[in-house]
């Protein structure tokens, strides 16, 4: 079945939800205090995440996201995040996503721009 569907984000700590049909970690790196046999997690699509330059330098700073989101938005259209990009918006035209990032500022976080993004370039 095609249609609209929810695309969430949520720490990766925080266990299974009802609503949560298909959970992908969308970090470089795995979070910490969490071991793979633990983390509930259907998927980890690490190709989506930012470049480590631009994680880098953007550091949770709140003064600097949005400078960070144009930037990662251009990333996304690099070869190896488009074809991980591609892949999320096929799993989302049949699923309901939670993507998980292991920050706990969710509203500026990269999990955020990209669910934003995905949402904004269904059709």
């Amino acid at each position: 079945m095609t249609g609209h569907h929810t695309i969430r984000v949520a720490r990766v700590y925080e266990p299974r939800s009802a609503g949560d049909e298909l959970r992908i970690l969308v970090d470089r790196i795995w979070p910490r205090g969490l071991s793979k046999n633990s983390a509930d997690l259907d998927e980890w699509c690490k190709e989506i995440a930012p470049s480590t330059h631009l994680r880098r330098w953007y550091g949770h700073v709140p003064s600097r996201f949005r400078e960070f989101r144009e930037r990662y938005v251009t990333e996304l259209g690099d070869p190896e995040r488009a074809a991980a990009l591609a892949q999320l918006r096929s799993l989302a035209r049949h699923h309901d996503l939670t993507l998980l990032t292991a920050t706990k500022e969710l509203e500026t976080s990269q999990a955020t721009v990209l669910a934003e993004h995905l949402r904004s370039t269904l059709t």
